[in-house]
């Protein structure tokens, strides 16, 4: 009998060069400032009145290439609905991360960014003005961990995983090129210049290791390879479970939230035209947002000309807390890397034996008191109910 990833052979060829062409992209590292410790140093000797100067790096693949690989992809031929629907859709995707990497420094830049992660609804708005006024403005944190203290803390973790899963592997780089955390295709970056609040280490651990690091390796083994970079539209997904990862093991703390609210006020105040220098002080000013956090908000909200991403974490949030007041099961989505809905579409595939189920479970499931803190989200809660009081400063 042929199995059923023998008879997806040619749709699996198609995925396989879908997931080439947009590794070449690197949109993630693309949309980075390279400058941005000396750019933080020159704002603050201008005493916060000249807004700074941010560099990307030169793009490393050719466009019209990409383009032209990307639309010779006999798509037409698949056969199986559900990968055909697929595969256009991240054609498409591809196609408009081509063009935003293309429009960098450009004022078209935001449009491609919008039609990549949406702009922002009314009611994402509200909520994030909520959480601002709700929530009481914090000291900033004085304790802080060092980029190399914080790749200790990361490899212990990797290590708990591979206590478990021997083959997981445990990729940490710590780079003078970035200015923030991230995970770019299964490897930790850790910006050399780190400073990170120390009650931070931990949910960040479950942040970037225990969701996106683990989805990615999920991802690793199943035939489907866009499981590793993403189906299409995945991020804000992503960002959401990672952000509940931070909420279950109690991390996700009063200042936590409040950064994630200023950052959709943030990119509000962007478009609807205001600069780098408007942003950050009405973060200051206005919502009492500490100095260098409100430098990184502002940054990330201008950068290439005007980004639209970070609305994506109270976004993805807010979607996954109403799919789980739905009764849906989170289980689909440690597969790999999807969106919410495509969650019918992921199980339809585990049903029919094309995908396998997930071979990591994130630690952040199983961590004490979790699983209450789950059973109480699925009885209906909203972004501002994940406010649970102060913090001692």
């Amino acid at each position: 009998m042929t199995s059923p990833t023998h008879q997806l052979a040619p749709a699996l060829d198609i995925d396989a060069s879908l997931t080439e062409i947009e590794r070449g992209l690197d949109l993630l590292l693309n949309i980075t400032p390279v400058n941005a410790t000396e750019a933080w140093a020159d704002f603050e000797r201008s005493d916060f009145g000249t807004a700074p100067t941010l560099r990307l790096r030169p793009l490393e693949f050719e466009p019209d290439k990409a383009r032209r690989d990307l639309y010779n992809l006999e798509i037409e031929n698949v056969t199986d609905p559900a990968l055909h629907t697929l595969f256009r859709a991240k054609r498409d995707e591809i196609a408009r991360q081509i063009t935003v990497l293309e429009d960098r420094d450009t004022s078209r830049f935001v449009y491609g960014s919008l039609q990549l992660y949406g702009g922002i609804a009314q009611p994402l708005a509200s909520a994030a003005e909520k959480l601002l006024e709700t929530i009481p403005a914090q000291a900033p944190s004085t304790r802080s961990v060092t980029a190399g203290a914080f790749a200790e803390a990361a490899q212990a973790e990797f290590d708990r995983y591979r206590a478990v899963y021997p083959d997981f592997p445990a990729p940490i780089e710590v780079r003078d090129d970035i200015s923030e955390l991230m995970v770019s295709f299964g490897r930790l970056l850790i910006p050399e210049a780190a400073a990170i609040r120390a009650d931070r280490v931990e949910p960040l651990l479950h942040h970037e290791v225990g969701t996106h690091v683990v989805t990615y390796q999920n991802g690793a083994r199943q035939p489907l390879t866009l499981l590793t970079i993403g189906l299409p539209g995945y991020d804000e997904t992503q960002e959401g479970l990672a952000v509940l990862a931070e909420y279950l093991t109690g991390g996700l703390d009063p200042r936590r939230l409040r950064v994630l609210a200023a950052r959709v006020v943030a990119i509000g105040q962007m478009l609807d035209g205001a600069g780098f220098l408007e942003i950050f002080e009405s973060l200051r000013a206005e919502h009492r947002i500490p100095t260098r956090t409100a430098w990184s908000i502002a940054v990330r909200v201008v950068v290439g000309g005007g980004s639209v991403k970070d609305a994506i974490y109270l976004r993805g949030i807010t979607r996954i807390l109403e799919a789980l007041a739905e009764g849906s099961s989170l289980d689909a989505l440690f597969v790999g890397k999807l969106a919410v809905d495509q969650i019918p579409l992921i199980q339809d595939l585990l049903d029919r034996k094309v995908l396998n189920a997930p071979w990591v479970r994130p630690r952040w499931l199983d961590v004490p008191g979790a699983q209450e803190r789950l059973d109480r989200l699925r009885a209906g809660a909203s972004v501002t109910d994940l406010y649970e009081g102060d913090v001692s400063v």
